[in-house]
């Protein structure tokens, strides 16, 4: 019987949801109506111009005094984490970046008409880390790997030093193996206690990316400046994006390609398609363009069911986080790190309350 309960199906076979508040959550959202999605969407402000200029929407562009409101009321941080990368000529290269900061504002705006405004930091990664097969492609800037590493192990260092130990990294590019490394090595070098967390959005909700026959899906799978792609970005910043010019392309498999996966994970594949390089030809000489797919067929509508969702989604994590660790307070000490409560304690106090101390102020510890 358990086994029978532990899945919710669809008229897709697949597409299933793990019977979790997780996958009720987006079952709800699978349901809904057209109207219930754009009233959700509207709960959201999508869409709404770029807030990375607007006073008071990020940690850079606040005056403090507000900022340490803010975070006495929602200690969470939403870190989108973006780069700059060649998505044909139709789309801005900076198209990951806004996918994650139009999210990330929508999840703040949501968040301050309940009370509880969550922190937004601007992103530390504008020059994203790549896969090999992107060099050499006009438009993608590609930082070594030790740049991305170390720029976000120092970005959580400075955030956990000001007070925000629940931090989410929201990311939108093909890197993530470069932030999870980054998040493992913050908790080797520096055993604060916090809850780090890396997000890859779309594939958080790939089951709304899934192609079916249901009025304004996608009909192609999700993979890189295409479709899925487009459609999010003309949902959400359609200024930046120019259809007029737009081109379709297909990549070539020259061996092992039903062994990897596309971006999303879609095929439930043996391998992700970071585990290997050779089976495809670099972008610059497999599919120039810079675009994998039908960005043809992009539309904002076929968007607005999987921006619900991961709008949706993100709220709840939030939620639970702040269930679990109310404002103020961290995963318990002795169970997350080798330092004692007598030596963190002085952290943890209010930043530049009487008592404080800077993390800098901390003996290294371990091998690191």
């Amino acid at each position: 019987m358990a086994a029978q309960t532990q899945w919710m199906t669809t008229e897709y076979p697949e597409v299933v949801f793990e019977n979790t508040n997780v996958g009720r959550l987006k079952k709800e959202i699978w349901d809904a109506s057209g109207e219930e999605i754009d009233r959700i969407l509207q709960d959201y402000g999508i869409p709404a111009d770029s807030e990375l200029g607007k006073p008071g929407c990020y940690i850079q562009n606040t005056p403090r005094v507000r900022v340490i409101e803010k975070r006495r009321k929602n200690d969470v941080v939403l870190v989108p984490i973006g780069c700059t990368e060649n998505h044909g000529m139709h789309a801005n290269s900076g198209l990951d970046t806004f996918m994650v900061t139009q999210i990330c504002e929508g999840v703040r705006r949501y968040t301050a008409k309940q009370g509880r405004e969550v922190v937004l930091a601007f992103p530390p990664l504008n020059y994203g880390g790549h896969p090999y097969h992107h060099i050499g492609m006009p438009g993608t800037v590609i930082m070594p790997e030790e740049v991305v590493r170390d720029t976000v192990i120092y970005t959580l260092l400075g955030l956990w030093d000001d007070g925000f130990r629940k931090i989410i990294l929201l990311n939108n590019h093909g890197h993530l193996w470069m932030l999870e490394s980054a998040v493992q090595e913050f908790f080797k070098r520096f055993e604060l206690p916090a809850l780090v967390t890396t997000v890859e959005w779309h594939r958080a909700v790939r089951e709304f990316f899934y192609p079916t026959p249901r009025d304004q899906s996608m009909t192609t799978h999700f993979v890189h400046a295409d479709e899925a792609e487009t459609s999010v970005a003309l949902l959400l910043f359609k200024e930046m994006i120019d259809m007029g010019v737009v081109v379709d392309a297909q990549s070539t498999n020259y061996t092992l390609g039903a062994h990897y996966d596309t971006s999303v994970d879609s095929f439930r594949r043996p391998q992700g398609w970071a585990q290997g390089q050779g089976h495809n030809a670099i972008e610059r000489f497999g599919t120039p363009e810079a675009v994998v797919g039908y960005p043809s067929r992009g539309t904002a509508k076929k968007a607005k069911r999987p921006i619900a969702a991961v709008l949706k989604y993100l709220t709840l994590m939030i939620d639970e986080i702040l269930e679990a660790y109310p404002v103020g307070q961290v995963p318990p000490i002795e169970k997350f790190t080798f330092r004692s409560r007598e030596e963190i304690a002085a952290c943890l106090k209010e930043p530049m309350s009487e008592g404080w101390k800077s993390v800098h102020e901390l003996h290294k510890i371990g091998v690191f």
